[in-house]
């Protein structure tokens, strides 16, 4: 759902209510070391750890990760399986601590495409953590926004929802990301400056940051700088300066 203030704002030191991360440069951390892409992977885990803790730490409430894309089933066998493994060893590892600090923790995308048993891992992890409210941790995988966007307009058509009573409150009901807040700020590592098929819909008036760091890399103090730049910020949400 469309979130806009009745008055333009500047963000005034305040955090961001939502914080969306494109996790990019995994294999590149991994060729700059001569080290296998799987050890990429690795690292860019630990970072995740780092950028909950800092989201906890700054009184963000709502944190999203893009994951896995629908795109990646396409690159080689091995480096899948690497993800998906490490992805099954995440939430059996991580969802006792996750649940300890308050965080519930939510899946979005095609997890259909997941095996069985990666699937129970998710259903697990979710069931676990949905109580908590210090932070709401959303995870994409197997994530694309075309392909949510077109989902949501087949959910509509099915829910009998007529054409002319569609609006954007409506049709954002059926979005993987129902009932959250839009993103305030999308981070993007690595440097590279476009949002990949991510949160297409959502992104409308996020604000977005580009820090040429590659995830494995990125840490406490990188994503303190860009909630920093955020609240330096005039949010205008499409209205005129002045």
């Amino acid at each position: 759902m469309l979130h806009r203030p009745a008055q333009p704002a500047g963000a005034g030191g305040v955090p961001p209510r939502h914080v969306a991360v494109i996790m990019d440069g995994n294999r590149r951390w991994a060729e700059q070391r001569g080290l296998p892409t799987a050890m990429g992977h690795r690292a860019g885990a630990e970072a995740v750890r780092r950028t909950i803790e800092a989201a906890i730490t700054h009184g963000v409430p709502w944190l999203t990760l893009f994951a896995f894309s629908s795109e990646n089933w396409s690159r080689p066998k091995e480096e899948v399986q690497e993800l998906t493994g490490l992805l099954r060893h995440y939430l059996r590892a991580e969802v006792a601590q996750l649940d300890r600090e308050g965080v519930r923790l939510r899946v979005i995308g095609e997890r259909h495409r997941f095996g069985p048993d990666t699937l129970a891992d998710i259903e697990a992890a979710e069931a676990r953590t949905r109580g908590n409210v210090r932070l709401n941790l959303t995870v994409a995988l197997s994530y694309g926004a075309r392909s949510e966007i077109v989902a949501a307009a087949r959910a509509a058509m099915r829910a009998g929802v007529a054409p002319e009573a569609l609006d954007e409150a409506s049709f954002a009901r059926h979005l993987y990301t129902a009932g959250q807040p839009d993103p305030d700020l999308i981070i993007r590592t690595s440097g590279e400056q476009r949002l990949s098929n991510f949160l297409l819909w959502q992104a409308a008036y996020a604000e977005l940051a580009f820090p040429p760091v590659l995830w494995p890399d990125f840490g406490a103090e990188h994503f303190a700088a860009c909630l920093a730049d955020f609240s330096a910020r005039e949010r205008r949400f499409g209205a005129r300066a002045g």
